[in-house]
């Protein structure tokens, strides 16, 4: 039974309303929402979990506490300092495709560093900071161990908010991938075989995209686009991210909005395997959001990887790194999808 936020059980008709319907806009656009399903809205099954009784007393100072996962790691500048400094030596060092264009804002572009054989696998990572913060050129240090291994890899941008809402950019990344599907010829990429992984906000954006319902999105693009993912610490169900007010404040997320944006009220559009992956010193509510996700999707669930000494960030240099499982169960996924 997945673990849900202990309000969630007052909430579950307006919830699944919410799905169903064409909720009101957020941050000036209006969300139509045709490329995505609510169909487990209904099958899921609210649970109070062991820290129910603080959440319910303030919720606000829980889950800001919860959340704030910069203040949780104290040496969080210096490891954002040896991500921008080690993937800056990764675009000296690597041939690669900066800043293509995705789309026609400034904030649609994406980074591709191309395998040495034709034909490859691609694994598109999205990063996190809570959609407002970071850039893909921040994560060019995940790059060289896949590509060693032989696959392609593509980092996306995004608008951040508040200047995007996250509908807005959850529809980015439907483009992002939309444009590397249609593109694939041309960079010698298999787009049979497409991956998508992200980290925090950008596992929301991830499971977004295996929820995503690509026909009807555009009629020129497969149910199974994506054929895998990789969700790191993410955010599924985004119930408790409108309580926390020191995110909300640019996200402007209202209870109407929750059903149209949380993956787990959703069910995966295709038969796409995938990872699950929380650090062990991470908040009890990013582990609780994992095995929820793992929970609700459990039938395509192949590994939830664990890493007990990894924090929020660190997680990323685990993903990275070649021998670590959460690098390892990466390419086994990569390389067990076949080639259409």
């Amino acid at each position: 039974m997945p673990f849900l936020h202990p309000q969630i059980a007052g909430q579950a008709t307006n919830i699944k309303n919410a799905a169903t319907n064409a909720p009101p806009s957020i941050g000036g656009t209006h969300w139509h929402g045709p490329a995505f399903s609510s169909a487990n809205a209904g099958a899921i099954i609210p649970s109070l979990h062991s820290h129910a009784a603080t959440a319910m007393q303030d919720p606000t100072a829980y889950y800001n506490a919860q959340f704030n996962a910069r203040a949780a790691v104290p040496d969080h500048a210096r490891i954002f300092t040896r991500w921008q400094k080690d993937s800056a030596h990764v675009r000296r060092t690597h041939a690669g495709l900066l800043d293509l264009a995705y789309g026609e804002s400034a904030g649609e572009r994406l980074d591709l560093f191309p395998a040495s054989k034709r034909g490859a696998p691609l694994l598109v990572f999205i990063h996190g900071g809570w959609w407002r913060s970071l850039d893909k050129s921040d994560f060019s240090f995940i790059v060289p161990g896949y590509v060693r291994a032989g696959f392609n890899v593509a980092l996306t941008n995004y608008t951040l908010a508040p200047t995007a809402s996250l509908e807005e950019i959850t529809r980015q990344q439907l483009r992002a991938l939309a444009w590397l599907y249609r593109n694939a010829e041309q960079y010698d990429i298999d787009p049979s075989r497409i991956v998508v992984a992200g980290h925090s906000a950008g596992g929301h954006l991830a499971a977004m995209m295996l929820a995503a319902q690509w026909p009807r999105f555009a009629d020129d693009l497969p149910a199974d686009l994506v054929r895998g993912g990789v969700l790191l610490s993410g955010l599924y169900d985004l119930t408790p991210v409108q309580h926390a007010d020191y995110v909300n404040v640019d996200l402007k997320l209202k209870t109407e909005h929750i059903g149209p944006l949380s993956p787990a009220f959703m069910p995966q559009a295709a038969d796409a395997p995938f990872v699950t992956a929380v650090g062990g010193l991470e908040s009890e509510e990013f582990k609780r959001q994992n095995a929820l996700i793992g929970s609700v999707w459990k039938d395509r669930l192949t590994a939830d990887v664990a890493l007990p000494d990894r924090n929020h960030l660190t997680i990323c240099d685990a993903l990275a790194a070649p021998g670590d499982p959460l690098f390892d169960a990466t390419v086994k996924l990569l390389e067990g999808l076949r080639a259409a």
